[in-house]
């Protein structure tokens, strides 16, 4: 017979793995991630930069590992997928078009300066 055990995980492992689209992969790629941008927030706090988002759940835990988790439970964080080639393909282009009208301008500056 089988039967659930309880975790010293909290929250549940099984229920992060179902709020990163059933992917253990994209659930410690994306707990990995915000880990280390609360880690750097919390680094900040002494300089006073304060830059980072800071964590987006009220937490006991102190390790930035278990808040990141804490945060994809309560569906702070969520997985994006990555763009398709086509959406690729058009930020590029966009990319492109911002770069030269900027250089156009920097030109156009220049020629009036000079």
């Amino acid at each position: 017979m089988s039967w659930q055990h309880d975790t010293m995980m909290n929250p549940p492992i099984e229920e992060l793995v179902r709020r990163a689209d059933e992917s253990k992969f994209k659930l410690v790629t994306l707990g990995a991630t915000r880990a280390r941008q609360i880690n750097s927030y919390f680094g900040q706090l002494d300089g006073g930069l304060g830059q980072l988002v800071p964590p987006q759940v009220t937490s006991v835990a102190r390790k930035p590992l278990s808040i990141a988790f804490e945060e994809i439970a309560a569906d702070k964080i969520v997985p994006v997928d990555p763009p398709t080639p086509e959406e690729l393909a058009e930020m590029e282009a966009a990319e492109a078009a911002a770069a030269a009208d900027a250089a156009a301008l920097e030109a156009e500056q220049d020629g009036d300066a000079g």
